[in-house]
C-alpha cells in the first residue's frame, strides 16, 4: 500500500481493486467455516485423534489469515477517511501486529500441513504401530512446538521485517518446507502399492489401505489449494523487498487485492475439502445442524 501510488508512476497496469463487500464476504465465510470445524472436532469424541487435532490447527491457521486481511482492510479504509495518519507510533505498533499474525498464519498452516503429511505418512507405512507411534499426547507436544514456534518466528520477522537478513530466511522456507511435502508425497504413492502388496493377506488390509489412499489424496488437494492461493502473496512480498522499482513487479503487484482475497479463498475451500471427504465430519456437521442425536 504504501508503494502503491508510485507503482502506478513506474507502471501501466492499472491497480486492481476487490470491492469491500466481496472481501468482507470471504473473510466472514473463512472464519466462519473454520469455526465450525473446531466446533465439531470439540463435540465429537470419535474425533479426538491426533489426525483431526492437525487439521484443526490447520483451521486455526486460515482463521487467522482471514482474521488478518479483514483488520489490515480496515485500517487501510480508516487511513482513507482519515482516522488513522500512516506513519504514526500507535499505527505502526498495530501494522507490526497484523504483519506478526500474518506470518503466524502462514507458518502455522506450512507447520500444519507437514504434521498432516507426516501423519498420513505413519498411517499408510507403520498401520500396525501407528497408535503406538502417533499418540494423543504426542501430537498436543507436536501442536504445542509447532505453534511456540511459530508464535516466536513471527514475532522475530514483524520487528525486524526491513532487515533483508530476516526477509530471505523467511521467504526461502514457504518453497524449502513446499518442497518437502512434496517429496513425503511423492514418496508415499510410490511406495503405496508395493506397501499394499505385503499386508494384501490381513484381514480387512484393503478396506484400511483404501481409506489411508483416500486420506492421502485429501491431503494432496490440501496441499495443491494452499499453493496456488498462498504462493502469489508470498511473491508479492518478494517482489515489494526486492524490487519495488521495477515496471514488471509493480505490474504484478497492482493485484495485490486480488492475492490477498485468494489467502481467505484458502480458508473457505479447505473446510469444504473436509466436510466432502471425511463422513465423520460430515455426519457431525449434519448432527449440528438439525439438532439430532
Amino acid at each position: 500500500e504504501n508503494i502503491s501510488d508510485f507503482s502506478l508512476n513506474i507502471t501501466d497496469c492499472t491497480q486492481v481493486v476487490v470491492p469491500e463487500e466481496v472481501f468482507f464476504t470471504v473473510a466472514a465465510a473463512g472464519i466462519l467455516e473454520n469455526l465450525l470445524i473446531l466446533i465439531a472436532v470439540a463435540r465429537n469424541k470419535n474425533l479426538h485423534l491426533p489426525m483431526y487435532f492437525f487439521i484443526c490447527s490447520l483451521a486455526i491457521s486460515d482463521m487467522l489469515g482471514s482474521l488478518y486481511k479483514t483488520l489490515e482492510n480496515i485500517f487501510i479504509i480508516l487511513c482513507k477517511m482519515g482516522y488513522l495518519t500512516r506513519h504514526g507510533d500507535f499505527e505502526q505498533k498495530l501494522d507490526d501486529a497484523m504483519d506478526s499474525m500474518f506470518i503466524l498464519s502462514l507458518l502455522g498452516s506450512i507447520f500444519s500441513l507437514l504434521a498432516i503429511a507426516a501423519d498420513r505418512y505413519i498411517t499408510i507405512f507403520y498401520a500396525l504401530r501407528y497408535h503406538n507411534i502417533m499418540t494423543l499426547r504426542r501430537a498436543l507436544v507436536i501442536l504445542a512446538i509447532i505453534w511456540t514456534f511459530c508464535a516466536g518466528s513471527s514475532i522475530a520477522i514483524a520487528l525486524f521485517s526491513y532487515e533483508a537478513a530476516t526477509v530471505i530466511p523467511f521467504t526461502i522456507l514457504f518453497p524449502l518446507m513446499m518442497f518437502f511435502i512434496l517429496c513425503l508425497y511423492v514418496h508415499m504413492f510410490l511406495l503405496a502399492r508395493s506397501h499394499a502388496k505385503k499386508i494384501a493377506s490381513l484381514p480387512t488390509s484393503t478396506v484400511h489401505h483404501r481409506t489411508n489412499m483416500k486420506g492421502a489424496i485429501t491431503l494432496t488437494i490440501f496441499l495443491g489449494v494452499f499453493l496456488c492461493c498462498w504462493a502469489p502473496f508470498v511473491l508479492h512480498i518478494l517482489l515489494a523487498r526486492f524490487c519495488p522499482h521495477n515496471p514488471y513487479c509493480a505490474c504484478y503487484m497492482s493485484i495485490f487485492h486480488v492475492n490477498g482475497t485468494l489467502i481467505m479463498c484458502n480458508a473457505i475451500i479447505n473446510p469444504m475439502i473436509f466436510a466432502f471427504r471425511s463422513p465423520e465430519l460430515r455426519s457431525t456437521f449434519k448432527k449440528m445442524f438439525y439438532c439430532s442425536r
